[in-house]
C-alpha cells in the first residue's frame, strides 16, 4: 500500500511550459485528502518550490538540492549536507580553469548566489523559478563559511557532458550529475534524492517499501532505484525507464495523474 508520494519537479510534476495541469493538481490534493502525505523532490532550491506550492494553495514538505536539504510543511529543516570548504575551493578553481565559458551557480541553503546577476543564462533561470540570486564573490562566501549545498553549472550540452566526466573523475568526492542536456549538478558525495527520501521517511515513519516515486531524468536513478514502487514519465531517456518499476505517460499528457487512477491510488 503506498503511504507516501515523491516528485520530481521538472519534466515530471510540471509540463514544458513550466506549469501544473489540472489533472495533476487534482490528484495531488486528492493525496493529502486521503492523508497520504505528496513531497517534492528536485534539484532546485526551495524559493524556486515553493511558488509551484503556493499557486497551488498547498504546504507540503519538501527535498531540495537533490537531497541536500530536507524541509518538513513548516520549513523546518531536518537535514543539510554541504560541500567541503577545501574541495570546494579547488573545483571552483578548475571549473574556471578547464570551463570558462560557463556559468556557474553557488547555493547555499536558502541563498542563490552568481557571479554577475545580468548573466543570460541566471536572468533565464529566474524567469522559470522566480528565485533571485545575489551577486557574490564565491571565495568570500567560503571564507565566511557559507558552504554551498550545491554548484549548478549552466552550458551547452557538449560542454556540459564534457565537464561531467571529467569533474567526476577530478573530484570523486562530489556526486556530478546532469539534471538536464544544459545543467550539471554537483554536491557532496553522500547526497542523492534517495538520502534525502531517506530523512523523510524517518520523520514520518514510513518505509520505502511504502513508497512511491516518479521522476524523468538520470539525476531521479537513485530515486527511483530505492523507493518500493516507482515510476518513470513517458518522456524519460530509455535508461531512466529501465530503472523504475513502472513507465506512465509523458509529463505533457498528465502522466503522473494517469498513473495514480489507473492503480486505484486515487479515484477522481
Amino acid at each position: 500500500m503506498v503511504k507516501i508520494v515523491f516528485s520530481d519537479i521538472d519534466g515530471t510534476f510540471l509540463t514544458p511550459e513550466n506549469r501544473v495541469s489540472e489533472r495533476t493538481e487534482a490528484a495531488v490534493k486528492s493525496l493529502l485528502s486521503q492523508g497520504i502525505p505528496f513531497v517534492l523532490v528536485s534539484a532546485r532550491m526551495p524559493e524556486a518550490i515553493y511558488p509551484i506550492t503556493g499557486k497551488l494553495g498547498i504546504t507540503i514538505p519538501i527535498i531540495s538540492y537533490s537531497g541536500a536539504l530536507v524541509l518538513t510543511d513548516a520549513e523546518e529543516c531536518l537535514s543539510s549536507v554541504v560541500m567541503e570548504a577545501r574541495d570546494t575551493r579547488r573545483i571552483l578553481e578548475e571549473i574556471e580553469l578547464r570551463f570558462p565559458q560557463v556559468t556557474v551557480n553557488y547555493y547555499a541553503q536558502r541563498h542563490w548566489y552568481v557571479r554577475d546577476v545580468m548573466d543570460d543564462r541566471v536572468q533565464t533561470e529566474v524567469r522559470i523559478t522566480s528565485a533571485q540570486a545575489v551577486q557574490a564573490d564565491f571565495s568570500e562566501r567560503l571564507v565566511a563559511g557559507e558552504l554551498p549545498n550545491k554548484l549548478l553549472i549552466m552550458a551547452d550540452p557538449s560542454d556540459c557532458e564534457r565537464a561531467e566526466k571529467e569533474l567526476a573523475q577530478a573530484f570523486p568526492m562530489f556526486h556530478v550529475v546532469r539534471s538536464a542536456a544544459y545543467l550539471l549538478e554537483i554536491m557532496d558525495k553522500s547526497v542523492s534524492k534517495a538520502t534525502g527520501i531517506e530523512v523523510m521517511l524517518r520523520h514520518f515513519g514510513l518505509t520505502a517499501a511504502e513508497a512511491l516515486s516518479f521522476g524523468d531524468n538520470y539525476n531521479d536513478l537513485e530515486m527511483l532505484r530505492y523507493t518500493g514502487r516507482s515510476v518513470a514519465m513517458g518522456n524519460a531517456p530509455e535508461d531512466v525507464k529501465k530503472a523504475a518499476t513502472d513507465v506512465t505517460e509523458a509529463n505533457t499528457e498528465d502522466g503522473i495523474y494517469r498513473y495514480l487512477h489507473r492503480n486505484g491510488i486515487i479515484t477522481l
